[in-house]
This record gives C-alpha cells, sequence and structure tokens, in this order.
C-alpha cells in the first residue's frame, strides 16, 4: 500500500471503527469490507473529504456468497476512483440475507439510482430510500433473481414458455 492508501484506511478506520471490518490490497487495488449500516456517511466522507477526493462512482454490484464461509449472504461492491490522487479503491458491504437491504446512495451519486436498480433485478438486494427501485433488465412480472447462486441453472421455464423463432418456417 502507498502512503495515500494508508492513510484512507486510517482515515475510515478512525471515522468509522465499528463499521470498518477489514482491508487488503490486490492486484494495486485497495479493498476495504464494511458494514452495511453507515454506508451513506461512509462513502460520502470518501467523496467529500477534499484530502482523499473519491469523486466517481465507477460502477457497483451485487455478489452472492451462498456456499462460501463469508460473515453474510450477500455484499455491494462499490467501486470509486480518485481523480485526484490516481487511485481506485473498492468499498465491499455485507449486506445481510434477511432483510437483504442496504441504504440506497443516489443522493451521494445520481448514477447510483441505474445501477442498485440492476443490483436489485438480478440478486434481490433491496436499496432503502431508492426513488425508483423496479426492474430495470428482467419483466415486471418476473419474480426470481438471476444471479443468485441458488437461481437453477435451467431458468424458472421462460425459456419453455413461449415458440422458439424458427427462420425456415
Amino acid at each position: 500500500m502507498n502512503a495515500v492508501e494508508e492513510k484512507v484506511v486510517a482515515r475510515l478506520k478512525d471515522r468509522y471503527p465499528q463499521h470498518v471490518l477489514g482491508h487488503a490490497e490486490y492486484r494495486n487495488q485497495l479493498a476495504v469490507t464494511v458494514k452495511s449500516d453507515g454506508i451513506v456517511p461512509l462513502l460520502r466522507s470518501l467523496k467529500e473529504d477534499p484530502e482523499l477526493a473519491f469523486v466517481r462512482l465507477v460502477d457497483l454490484c451485487g455478489m452472492d456468497y451462498l456456499g462460501r464461509d463469508e460473515a453474510e449472504r450477500y455484499a455491494v461492491a462499490y467501486h470509486l476512483h480518485s481523480f485526484q490522487h490516481g487511485l481506485w479503491i473498492r468499498i465491499r458491504a455485507l449486506v445481510p440475507e434477511r432483510p437483504g437491504e442496504i441504504d440506497t446512495l443516489s443522493g451521494v451519486w445520481a448514477c447510483a439510482e441505474w445501477l442498485e436498480r440492476e443490483a436489485f433485478d438480478m440478486y434481490g438486494i433491496r436499496f432503502r430510500g431508492h426513488p425508483d427501485l423496479r426492474r430495470i433488465l428482467m419483466p415486471d412480472y418476473y419474480t426470481a433473481f438471476p444471479l443468485r447462486k441458488d437461481y437453477p441453472l435451467r431458468g424458472q421455464g421462460e425459456r419453455d414458455r413461449f415458440k422458439v423463432y424458427d427462420p425456415a418456417r
């Protein structure tokens, strides 16, 4: 870890000692694991602290750890970038299976609104306070979450429900 990354970890542990669970570096990228409660102030501080300046939310994605030795079943990974320091950081927030919710970051980064809808649609992770949490990729009537580990490999029968288009006919 370089000096700036050490400062980031120290500042997070100092400000949010009850939330930061650990950190690691993987392929030259800092990764910090946190509890899901308090995610909004934690990430807001990374964005608004002028010495850190992680102003860009590049991506967020859901994760399902079913069958793995993890503290919680789900997680949401936030990928942030600091132009000022040329640094990337991944914040992995652990989300309990019940109720499977985490606070929305759409008030901090507007782009989070679409990304959270995708995580909801694929994993069923709900984002409390989201202004428009509804399906974005799957049909509205669809009741399953295709990227969960317990989703059947053959799907939910949707493929069998409709006739397959045959250009030879």
